[in-house]
C-alpha cells in the first residue's frame, strides 16, 4: 500500500467522527459534509510525507474550515431574517443509520444546536472540539488563534451559555454528573473493575506542577493504570462544577487544594487533569455539589 493509499484508509476511519464534529460546530449536514471534504483536500495535497498523525491533523483541519465558515456565515446575517437554522439529520426510513445515530449522539438535536448557534465562532468551536470531542485546551489554542487560557475562557463562557439553554444541556450535565458520582464512589471504595467500567480505554491523567509537588505522577496513560492510581483514594474528594462542567474537588480547611478537571465522551471518562497550583485554582469558577 503506497502512501496515499494510506491516508485514504485513515480518511474513511475518520470519516463518520469528522463528520459528527462539523455538524455540531455547523448545524448542517449538507455543510458538514463539504467541512469534511474541504479536509481530505487539503490532507491530500499535504504530500505523502507531510502527515503523521492523519486523526488528529484531520480533526485539525475540519475545525478550522468550519470556523471560516461561521465566520462568514456570521458576516452575512446583516438581516436578522437571514439568521441561519439548524437542520436535523435525516436517517433511514427503518432509523437504522449509524452515521446519523453518530452524528446525533450526546443528545445532539436541534435544541441544543439553536444555543450553538447563538455563540461566537470561537466559542462554538473551543466548546464543541473541548466539551464533545475531548481535544485538550493546547490543541484547540492555535485552530483559535488565542493562548491555552484564552481557549478555557472561550470554552468556559461558551459552556455558561449553553447551560441556560434548556433541558437539553441539563439532561446532559445529568449524564456527566452520574459518571463523575460513579467514579468517585469506586475510587473510595477501591472498586478497581467499577473505575474500569468509567473510564476509556484511553484516557490521560494529568497533573500540574504543583500537584506533582504533592505526590502525583506528572502523567498517566491507560484505564489500568489510571484505575490502579485511583483505587481506594480519592476518599475526601467531592462532585463539583469546574468552569461550568462536571468535576470534583478536594479541599482542605475550607480551601480548594486540588481540582480534577474531568471531561467525559460518551459516558466514559477520557481525560482527568489535577489542578493543584493556587493562581490557577483562583480562577476557576467552583461550586462544589451535594452528594
Amino acid at each position: 500500500m503506497d502512501r496515499h493509499d494510506w491516508l485514504a484508509d485513515r480518511f474513511e476511519e475518520n470519516r463518520t467522527r469528522l463528520r459528527a464534529l462539523a455538524y455540531r460546530m455547523l448545524g448542517s449536514p449538507s455543510e458538514a459534509d463539504d467541512a469534511v471534504q474541504e479536509a481530505w483536500l487539503r490532507l491530500s495535497r499535504s504530500g505523502p510525507s507531510g502527515v503523521e498523525n492523519p486523526g488528529g491533523w484531520l480533526t485539525t483541519a475540519v475545525a478550522r474550515v468550519c470556523l471560516n465558515m461561521l465566520r462568514s456565515r456570521r458576516s452575512r446575517r446583516e438581516d436578522p431574517l437571514e439568521a441561519h437554522a439548524p437542520e436535523p439529520v435525516l436517517g433511514r426510513e427503518d432509523g437504522t443509520d449509524p452515521e446519523s445515530e453518530a452524528l446525533l449522539g450526546d443528545s445532539v438535536g436541534l435544541a441544543l444546536l439553536v444555543v450553538l448557534d447563538t455563540l461566537a465562532p470561537a466559542e462554538r468551536v473551543a466548546f464543541v472540539l473541548h466539551d464533545m470531542f475531548a481535544v485538550p485546551f493546547k490543541g484547540i489554542a492555535p485552530i483559535v488563534g488565542r493562548s491555552p487560557a484564552a481557549t478555557r475562557q472561550l470554552a468556559s463562557r461558551a459552556r455558561r451559555r449553553v447551560r441556560g439553554g434548556g433541558s437539553v444541556i441539563d439532561a446532559d450535565l445529568a449524564r456527566r454528573r452520574q459518571v463523575v458520582d460513579a467514579f468517585l464512589a469506586a475510587s473510595r471504595d477501591g472498586d478497581f473493575k467499577a473505575l474500569l467500567a468509567v473510564l476509556d480505554p484511553d484516557v490521560v491523567l494529568r497533573a500540574d506542577g504543583a500537584a506533582v509537588h504533592m505526590g502525583a505522577t506528572k502523567e498517566v496513560r491507560g484505564a489500568a493504570s489510571v484505575a490502579e492510581t485511583f483505587s481506594g483514594r480519592a476518599r475526601a474528594a467531592r462532585p463539583a462544577m469546574v468552569d461550568g462542567a462536571v468535576g470534583a474537588v478536594w479541599s482542605q480547611g475550607g480551601r480548594p487544594r486540588v481540582v480534577f478537571d474531568i471531561q467525559v465522551s460518551r459516558g466514559k471518562i477520557v481525560e482527568i487533569d489535577m489542578l493543584a497550583d493556587p493562581e490557577r485554582l483562583g480562577r476557576l469558577q467552583l461550586e462544589v455539589l451535594d452528594e
